[in-house]
């Protein structure tokens, strides 16, 4: 089970992943917290009256196509409204991801997790000194959340492992380097090269080689939020791109073992003994150790 705040994230993060664990048989469900209704048209293609009177409509569609191309078994609707942005001003309104009840919303994520049973989570870092999106940082707060009180309550299905997925430095010097050896403009600037690293932190490097596509068609599908001329995304050319940096890369957050929740960095008097902490680091299975 993935969790992400709006359309178009489970495209960017994570996408050759849950392709790679849907084609070997795992059931893949999406929870989406949010309609993207606050967003912006980035595709000057499709920037019209119409369209963006229809934003949300066109969102759901986009989103139910990205699904298809990825792998999604199901797809679940928290039913919040996008909060924009911090600061605009849809981060006041009551239906907005951002003011909603935290307790109702951890309840329906209690339900997903009864419903559909996962053993694993992914959902994002901190990311509030990098991307601080009110619905990103609730989609880390309620998950973190959700897990934990999942395992200590015994009342709702407990999945075992948390993780977080990670744009990491190291693909982000390597995207760089290929514009330059190109002779091409880099699209990572400053902003990019000098953000807070978390590769020290990286416990899992998934490799995903031949699923890179995946990642550029899902990205695509949402029309309405990807430039499909865009130099970040596209710059380099599907064959480069897909192949470039052949892993996903996840911190892995937390781990229940029989209802105890022990949380990155496993640290203690000595190592954690469970089979769901990796000994050697990366691991290179998000499913490890799970029997």
């Amino acid at each position: 089970m993935t969790i992400h705040a709006h359309p178009d994230d489970e495209a960017s993060k994570g996408a050759p992943t849950v392709a790679r664990y849907h084609d070997q048989g795992a059931k893949t469900v999406l929870v989406c917290c949010t309609g993207g209704e606050a967003g912006s048209i980035l595709n000057p293609a499709m920037d019209s009256d119409e369209n963006r009177k229809r934003l949300s409509e066109i969102r759901m569609g986009e989103l139910e196509q990205s699904r298809r191309i990825i792998g999604y078994d199901a797809v679940e609707l928290l039913g919040y409204r996008d909060s924009g942005m911090k600061g605009a001003e849809e981060n006041n309104d009551p239906r907005s991801f951002a003011r909603a009840d935290g307790g109702e919303a951890m309840e329906k994520l209690f339900a997903l997790f009864d419903r559909y049973r996962p053993q694993v989570v992914i959902a994002y870092d901190d990311e509030s000194d990098w991307y601080p999106h009110p619905d990103h940082q609730r989609v880390h707060e309620l998950t973190t959340k959700a897990f934990r009180r999942a395992a200590e309550l015994g009342k709702v299905f407990a999945p075992k492992k948390l993780y977080y997925s990670v744009f990491s430095r190291g693909r982000i010097e390597a995207s760089h380097q290929a514009f330059l050896d190109r002779g091409l403009k880099s699209p990572f600037d400053e902003r990019f090269l000098n953000r807070r690293a978390r590769d020290g932190d990286i416990t899992t490097r998934i490799p995903v080689n031949g699923y890179g596509q995946v990642r550029l068609d899902a990205l695509r599908a949402h029309r309405t939020q990807i430039d499909p001329e865009s130099p970040f995304w596209f710059g380099l050319g599907d064959e480069v791109a897909s192949e470039l940096y052949p892993f996903d890369e996840y911190i892995l957050a937390a781990v229940n073992e029989n209802g105890a929740v022990h949380s990155w960095p496993f640290r203690g008097p000595g190592p954690l003994k469970s089979q769901l902490v990796p000994q050697q680091l990366p691991e290179a299975d998000l499913f490890s150790g799970i029997g």
